[in-house]
């Protein structure tokens, strides 16, 4: 039976002590679709993406994602299954001691059962994926643009054939030239491969170019969810601030064009890897 939805979350409450973060919070993520998570200060967005991923408890309620209850599971086959996602943190979150190849290759070899070669030729079809060259396999982090960094953080976290992947501000710290690039980059991974993509963000030019859907947080609870023009339509105090700005008014107005005339992106280039492995390392 093929499954619709990656991750169901039913009347789940989070706490840190006595505070309430969330609470009674319903939503549904469907398999493929990159849905995009939004709130106010003190909403908890980073929270409930780390309660999806297990890095925050969940006080009350139930979640199921790729079909398993995480709270049902042992440690085996928890483990198991978080080996089933990627995770890109705000600030990409890679080993500054670490080149960008032994960055990408980590969870390969924590979690993997491969051979040096089957390593290497898999880094370096994450390099190209996230149009990074062979060269830049051998860089230390410190010697990556802001840009850079991201697109080594994405490729680490789809390493592993991610099927659904975590990101939390992803376009943080970005000039726009580079949030567009990295925003047109994730559009273009995900329609090559397919995989769910849930994202916290407050980027509205990202929000518009990536984001199937959008859920808004407010008082502790999903307010509502849908497409961007959907979303904008609820009246409530801080999605008339958020997106009836003059910014927001603008994007909106460019999306509703876009709906009467769409276009479609431009296919990934296809082309074999250039192998990165420990071999290829200058000397």
């Amino acid at each position: 039976m093929v499954r619709s939805d990656a991750i169901v979350l039913t009347d789940i409450a989070t706490r840190f002590g006595t505070h309430w973060v969330q609470r009674h919070l319903d939503l549904t993520v469907r398999c493929g679709e990159i849905l995009a998570i939004v709130g106010g200060s003190g909403t908890g967005k980073t929270t409930l993406l780390r309660a999806m991923m297990g890095l925050v408890p969940i006080a009350e309620g139930r979640m199921t994602i790729l079909g398993e209850n995480p709270q049902a599971l042992n440690l085996r086959e928890l483990i198991a299954l978080r080996q089933r996602w990627g995770v890109l943190f705000q600030q990409g979150a890679l080993f500054s001691a670490l080149t960008v190849y032994e960055n990408i290759a980590f969870p390969l070899l924590e979690w993997g059962h491969l051979s040096r070669s089957e390593i290497s030729d898999l880094v370096a079809l994450k390099l190209q994926m996230v149009g990074l060259k062979p060269s830049d396999a051998w860089k230390l982090p410190a010697e990556l643009s802001g840009g850079m960094v991201k697109r080594v953080a994405l490729a680490r976290a789809l390493a592993m054939e991610a099927e659904i992947l975590f990101l939390d501000e992803p376009t943080s710290g970005l000039d726009p030239i580079a949030a567009a690039e990295f925003d047109a980059l994730l559009r273009q991974v995900h329609g090559d491969i397919g995989f769910t993509v849930v994202m916290v963000s407050h980027d509205l030019d990202s929000l518009a170019a990536t984001a199937d859907r959008v859920a808004v947080l407010a008082d502790g609870r999903v307010l509502t969810v849908g497409s961007l023009i959907e979303v904008q339509q609820v009246d409530f105090p801080y999605i008339r601030a958020f997106f009836h700005g003059e910014r927001g008014e603008r994007l909106l107005t460019s999306l509703r064009a876009a709906e009467k005339c769409p276009t479609l992106p431009s296919a990934a280039q296809s082309g074999s890897a250039t192998p990165v492995g420990p071999e290829s390392a200058p000397r």
